[in-house]
């Protein structure tokens, strides 16, 4: 049978086109899997290892010294310590109790059943190879034909190699069709799969940014970077592009001659529409190019909140928000900011607001009149900190400011503070279940504690919209949030049901 082995090592290696050793490594497992089931335990640790200028084979079964403290977790597989010592004495723990397997564990294994195996293994290392050629390309564009239809997902190959695309990352109304070239992105690759490892998309937003850059030379040249997509798949697309050599034109770049590069881009994707606007390092800036073509008239950053209070005038108030809010949704993705759109109207009406708010904080925790907390307003002052710790310089070149009252200002607005803060360190003690929310600062935690939210179930309990509404946060967090906190409910469940 050495003989034999030998021959088909060599046969199926030139078959197949594969490195010799992968095939002794496939042909030992398959041996090795054979054994073990000849052995009717499949858990056994079987081993096979096959003399490559001989033919010759031994197998041996094994099992891994484990601590005493640790137990049997494999019993198959494993011994612990002290058995092992009186087994084979001075053996330590990491090591192997190896027990040969006579050459009738093979002799016994089916011609028929042995060949099956080995096949199955040399297909996995073929499709292992070839995967791994195609991957070595580094290319993020799977570009192939379509092969066949499987249960609304796409199957495209490309020589030897298939990828699947499923009908979700498919563009809309997009019918495929037999022998169709297409294109799409690789989105993950799973080596466990042995039909279509590669999942590849037509509606991420990479596949945009991957798209230009195979039009685009100057990005693969380093001298333009594209820093941020957004899409709506089908629909529209904005892109934030910036050059790093100052005779270059990102956008023109992008565009090409007579719109040539983009139209490349947007007949690949369906005709969708693209929008390059300007990448810039100042939030406020970025938003109002993300936002083009509307004219924004003015903009207020909260950064505690990471959101921004654009205002734009009517004109300008369908194309800020768009088609049923398509602008300023993608605006909002490409920014990574909250973006709220007003008139003037609106934005004057919420400044009232604020200032009313502020107004009366100052006569609170100031204990200071209408007229000065209006004057401190209208300089600017929008919390106690900056009260309390600007410079002295500032509140004393404000009219009618003199050193008495600045410094009695700053006195109560910092002993203000120090009670709000023994105050919220006080909640927080009291909420040790929301202090586990990376999520929620003192000042949020102090805030739901005083509308009621005083644990994690408490904070379970909330809608998004509620905990968005009690803390600003963004929609996405604050989902995410409640479903951490409604975790340990699962988890309760799980060990519940196993405990009966």
């Amino acid at each position: 049978m050495s003989r034999e082995i030998l021959i088909l090592v060599d046969s199926l290696a030139r078959e197949k086109s594969l490195d010799v050793n992968v095939v002794y490594e496939s042909v030992e497992a398959a041996l090795a899997s054979a054994m073990r089931r000849q052995l009717d335990e499949e858990g056994a640790d079987v081993v096979v290892k096959i003399d490559r200028s001989t033919g010759e084979f031994s197998g041996f079964r094994r099992w891994l010294v484990v601590p005493d403290e640790a137990g049997l977790q494999e019993p198959d597989r494993q011994e612990i310590y002290s058995d092992a010592q009186e087994i084979q004495p001075g053996i330590q723990v990491g090591e192997y109790i190896v027990e040969p397997l006579g050459a009738a564990e093979v002799g016994r294994i089916g011609a028929q059943v042995a060949r099956q195996a080995i096949m199955q293994r040399i297909r996995d290392a073929e499709r292992e190879q070839i995967l791994e050629e195609f991957l070595q390309r580094g290319e993020e564009i799977f570009s192939g034909t379509v092969k066949r239809l499987d249960r609304g997902d796409v199957i495209l190959e490309s020589g030897r190699v298939e990828a699947r695309l499923p009908r979700s990352e498919m563009l809309p109304r997009e019918n495929l069709r037999n022998g169709d070239r297409v294109r799409a992105y690789i989105t993950s690759v799973d080596r466990e799969s042995r039909s279509q490892p590669i999942i590849v998309s037509r509606t991420a937003p990479e596949f945009v940014r991957a798209l230009f850059e195979n039009e685009v030379p100057e990005i693969e040249q380093g001298l333009l970077e594209i820093k941020a997509v957004s899409r709506e798949p089908g629909l529209r697309s904005k892109i934030a592009v910036v050059a790093y050599d100052k005779r270059i034109d990102p956008i023109g770049t992008c565009v090409g001659m007579r719109g040539s590069r983009v139209m490349e881009v947007r007949k690949e994707i369906g005709e969708e529409m693209i929008d390059i606007v300007l990448w810039d390092d100042e939030p406020a800036q970025f938003v109002i190019s993300a936002l083009a073509p509307a004219i924004v008239e003015s903009i207020l950053v909260d950064v505690d909140r990471h959101s921004m209070d654009v205002v734009v005038d009517e004109e300008n108030l369908p194309k800020a928000i768009g088609t049923r809010g398509q602008n300023v949704r993608l605006a909002s993705e490409l920014t990574g900011w909250q973006i709220n759109i007003l008139t003037p109207e609106q934005s004057q009406q919420r400044q009232e607001q604020e200032n009313q708010r502020l107004s009366r904080l100052f006569v609170e925790q100031l204990d200071v009149d209408a007229e000065i907390a209006e004057i401190l307003i209208d300089e600017g002052f929008s919390s106690l900190e900056e009260v309390a710790y600007v410079p002295v310089e500032e509140l004393l070149s404000i009219d009618g400011f003199d050193e008495d009252l600045v410094n009695e200002l700053r006195s109560r607005a910092r002993n203000s503070l120090l009670v709000q803060a023994i105050e919220t360190e006080e909640k927080l003690e009291e909420a040790p279940d929301l202090r586990e929310f990376e999520e929620l600062t003192p000042t949020l935690i102090a805030e739901l504690f005083d509308r009621g939210i005083r644990s994690r179930d408490d904070l379970a309990d909330l809608a998004t919209d509620e905990l968005v509404e009690y803390t600003g946060l963004e929609p996405e967090v604050a989902a995410e949030l409640i479903s951490k906190a409604r975790a340990h409910w699962f988890e309760d469940g799980v060990e519940d049901s196993t405990s009966k």
